[in-house]
């Protein structure tokens, strides 16, 4: 099995294997169906010494055929015929390099530098994929395309989603472009240097400058596993990126109560916009002790500046108001982790999804 699987990949390797000279004659051939040699040179860059090892080349990968007449005359190969038992070799060799596969173990602890663009690309899926009730991004135009499908998935499987495009210039418009359909509010913003960001539940996130999704390897993308990591992502997101975009769609009234947030700018600006008595479990801790706390009840007020940089509830418990804030709070009392919204009642928190 081993020997076989070395040597279809040996063969897959050998078929596109081209140099710059061997592309260009090539597509240039394919393009007429059959050349010459002094043709090819004059429709290429290609030297006219080195058309005839060049297309012998293509010759020997199956990709045209030479007809030895004077002059010699290169004859393109159907691509279906030239191409088609590779198709299936390359289908053969993924399901084989699939099932040889061993997924590595992720530190969950771990903060990681990438460069590569696969690999940012593969982690924005994946946290995507992995949100389960709250979901920021900065994405460019090409990325919302690419990961559309992805984002409506996770709209309606309930996931609040808050969308920043960059640049603004380049991001679709409102009359062209369904934002609902993949974000609860949709923001665009100017520069052209806001990073490319994700951040999943207010923990698992990435953080990528566009330049690395170029292919710039002097650029990086940094993956962050913890939570009190991802809160900084979260954070810039929300006081920085957010706060500077002009809004494309909003609809925050589109999903049920109760609601679940890792952000408590979110949850205050939810309440504030909604209006009406709101009922809340809070999960967090005391700020000077560090002892873990749940505060349960009616919501008596909240505070919330237009810059985002403070946000907090006051609750109205059995034991007196408590005022909660968010992540690496100081001046209220509690320190939100995870918030459960209601109308009528307190959320049970065993039975919110």
């Amino acid at each position: 099995m081993a020997d076989d699987l070395r040597l279809t990949m040996e063969r897959v390797g050998d078929r596109f294997n081209l140099g710059e000279y061997e592309i260009d004659a090539y597509l240039a051939v394919l393009e007429h169906g059959e050349l010459t040699a002094s043709e090819i040179a004059d429709r290429t860059d290609i030297p006219q010494p080195r058309v005839y090892d060049t297309v012998r080349s293509l010759s020997d990968r199956g990709l045209v055929e030479l007809r030895e007449s004077r002059p010699m005359k290169i004859v393109a190969v159907n691509p279906e015929d030239a191409f088609g038992n590779i198709q299936t070799s390359l289908g053969e060799l993924i399901d084989e390099l699939e099932a040889r596969y061993t997924a590595p173990a992720r530190d969950t602890e771990a903060v990681s530098l990438v460069k590569s663009r696969s690999t940012i690309l593969r982690y924005i899926e994946e946290i995507i994929d992995n949100a389960e009730y709250e979901l920021v991004l900065s994405l460019t135009p090409d990325l919302l395309r690419r990961f559309r499908d992805d984002l409506a998935e996770a709209i309606d499987g309930g996931v609040s989603i808050d969308l920043l495009v960059t640049p603004a210039a380049r991001a679709p418009s409102p009359e062209e472009f369904d934002y609902l359909e993949v974000a609860t509010r949709a923001r665009a913003r100017r520069g052209i240097t806001t990073p490319v960001l994700a951040v999943a539940d207010g923990e698992y996130s990435i953080y990528a400058t566009q330049d690395a999704l170029r292919d710039d390897r002097d650029r990086y993308g940094v993956i962050f596993n913890r939570s009190a990591l991802g809160f900084l992502i979260s954070g810039f997101f929300g006081t920085v990126l957010w706060t500077t975009a002009e809004t494309l769609a909003a609809n925050g009234k589109r999903r049920p109560f109760p609601r679940r947030y890792a952000s408590i700018r979110r949850a205050v600006k939810d309440v504030r916009e909604l209006g009406g008595p709101f009922y809340v479990s809070v999960a967090g801790r005391e700020i000077e002790t560090g002892d873990p706390v749940v505060v349960e009840g009616r919501i008596h007020q909240t505070q919330f500046e237009e810059s985002e940089e403070v946000a907090s509830l006051e609750v109205e418990t059995e034991d007196g108001v408590v005022s909660v804030g968010g992540l690496v709070a100081a001046l209220e009392e509690v320190e939100a982790q995870e918030i459960l919204l209601g109308r009528d009642s307190v959320p049970d928190r065993e039975h919110t999804i």
